[in-house]
């Protein structure tokens, strides 16, 4: 009885990554997710959306290499890893690639498409109060030769 315990244990333990990846990373995430929908706060609506748009990166990523991924034998424990470090709230490592890689990439890569859409964008960023300033300090006539701070300070 002892060999058959061990033997079902090395099973699970060698294929530990095949048994576990997809309760870490659709079962909980599928969970949490429908909570988050429940829920009031938009943190957790913002943590589960970005991990599911890094899941579908990832699957994408996986079909597009999948010959190449075949040949790295510790992808699916590397993967497994990553996934728990994206899906654990402890790490809320979803939201830090979101802020940190993502966001980034997309927010740069928009140009405004005139200057009223940057006005515009400027006025829902600092207010109208900001803008209203802006335009003050660049039609008041300056002197040559000297430099003017926020507070109209004259050096």
């Amino acid at each position: 009885m002892g060999s058959g315990a061990g033997s079902f244990l090395k099973v699970l333990l060698k294929n530990f990554d095949v048994l576990a990846g997809p309760v870490i990373s659709l079962l909980y995430p599928l969970y949490a997710s429908v909570r988050a929908i429940e829920s009031e706060s938009r943190a957790d609506d913002r943590q589960w959306l970005t991990y599911w748009v890094l899941y579908s990166m990832i699957t994408l990523l996986e079909l597009t290499f999948a010959k190449v991924i075949e040949w790295i034998p510790i992808w699916s424990y590397a993967k497994l890893i990553f996934t728990c470090w994206l899906v654990f709230p402890y790490f809320s490592g979803a939201a830090y690639v979101y802020e940190h890689y993502l966001r980034p990439f997309f927010i740069n890569s928009r140009k405004p498409d005139d200057i009223l859409t940057a006005a515009e964008r400027y006025i829902e960023e600092n207010g109208t109060e900001a803008f209203e300033k802006l335009i003050h300090r660049v039609d008041k006539p300056r002197s040559r030769g000297y430099v003017y701070d926020d507070e109209d300070y004259r050096y």
